[in-house]
């Protein structure tokens, strides 16, 4: 690969992302993060705050503290952290909030168990963080207990020990509900896709991360790695379809209630499943993963796409397909093009994530106020009604997609 691809990838990671969520972010009269800030970076002070916008702060900040070996990025880390432990964090009953007003009191107090799961992966990479950057000792344990904590909940009230896989949400006491949507733009359903990938992403880093801080607590992190396997081996027999797609959203029994097509779950779950498999050193499980990755990768290259400009597209449902540039798909297409690159050597995948990056550059980057946008359409516009960012959008896709391609490739000191 030529030199300059990775530095343009360190370039933009460096001097927009992670700059622009640190100028920008930080609500510093709440202690917390605004929850909506528009393309010309005017913040809503209104707008609730969710655990998953805030945990993914704390991951971003954190991973790249470790991925350059600079404490200064701890200190957008340890912000996110204190909001979390101040204001979303359920004393009670454990586990944290789904959301907060601006005053930091509880304004949706339900257990989702996406954002549960977003809590977890925040907290191990920040008590790795604090274990190799800043040489802790006690405070590294406090923040990984906290992450334990939240696995042994999810294990307790969330796993469906009949038909496997992590229900949607339940009560602020960990008890059934039929309050189950995740977002405006989802269905109540028992289970989908999204809770379920990002539980696995959870105990991936915790699985990676325990090692790190609590290196005797060889136990504990073979219970992680029992419940990491047994959902890789959901995804490819239940979430996984025939076509090569994934389902999105399914009844306990993980029969599907869907009819749509989503290209970016597609295509980061392809990446993730990997990494998973990978962490877990099963060669039983990366015998079965490999084929799986590279075969997803490929339907999203064949069906989602766009070879001729570089654009991911977005969604099929109902036969008709959405061409939206969204931001947090083309991130996920560099890495998952990468990944299936790495694993079969094909120069198809290599062009695309080239394609994709160039598409990112010249299309989906805000050169003037900063970041990425949220919409781009299949001509390059953007659309400027999307928030520049807030409770779900932060630095967390396209920071990941550039510390990850940094990391496999040991590029993160050019």
């Amino acid at each position: 690969m030529d030199i300059l691809f990775y530095q343009s990838i360190k370039k933009e990671l460096t001097e927009n992302i992670l700059p622009y969520w640190e100028k920008y972010a930080r609500d510093t009269e709440s202690g917390g993060f605004f929850g909506n800030i528009d393309n010309n970076n005017n913040q809503n002070k209104n707008e609730i705050r969710s655990i998953v916008m805030t945990s993914c702060f704390l991951w971003a900040y954190s991973a790249a503290a470790r991925l350059f070996n600079k404490p200064e990025y701890l200190d957008m880390a340890e912000y996110a952290s204190s909001s979390m432990m101040h204001q979303f964090f359920d004393k009670d009953n454990g586990g944290f909030f789904w959301s907060v007003n601006t005053d930091g009191t509880p304004c949706v107090s339900k257990k989702q168990i996406y954002g549960e799961a977003f809590a977890a992966y925040a907290l191990s990479e920040y008590a790795a963080a604090l274990t190799e950057i800043k040489k802790q000792t006690l405070q590294p344990y406090a923040v990984m207990d906290k992450a334990l904590s939240i696995f042994s909940l999810l294990e307790k009230y969330a796993r469906d020990p009949e038909n496997g896989g992590y229900v949607e949400a339940l009560t602020t006491d960990w008890k059934p509900t039929t309050d189950l949507k995740l977002s405006e733009k989802d269905i109540d359903c028992e289970k989908s896709i999204n809770t379920n990938l990002h539980v696995m992403e959870a105990y991936t880093n915790l699985y990676r991360n325990l090692s790190i801080v609590y290196p005797e607590q060889k136990d504990t992190k073979i219970l992680v790695g029992k419940s990491l396997s047994d959902l890789v081996r959901v995804s490819i027999t239940k979430i996984l379809q025939q076509n090569g797609h994934l389902g999105i959203y399914f009844n306990r029994d993980w029969s599907r209630i869907d009819n749509e097509i989503s290209y970016g779950h597609d295509i980061e779950a392809s990446w993730l499943l990997w990494e998973a498999a990978n962490e877990l050193s099963n060669e039983q499980l990366i015998s079965e993963v490999r084929p799986v990755s590279v075969r997803m990768a490929m339907v999203a290259y064949e069906e989602g796409f766009d070879k001729k400009s570089g654009g991911f597209e977005n969604t099929l449902i109902n036969g008709k397909k959405d061409k939206t540039r969204i931001w947090w798909n083309q991130a996920e297409a560099v890495n998952g093009f990468f990944n299936a690159w790495e694993l079969s050597g094909s120069d198809n995948f290599k062009e695309a994530f080239q394609l994709v990056w160039k598409w990112i550059e010249e299309y989906q980057v805000d050169k003037k106020n900063g970041d990425w946008f949220w919409a781009v359409n299949e001509n390059g516009k953007p659309d400027l009604e999307q928030a520049k960012g807030g409770n779900w959008k932060t630095a967390y896709h396209n920071a990941r997609c550039c510390m990850e391609i940094l990391r496999r490739t040991g590029n993160a000191k050019i």
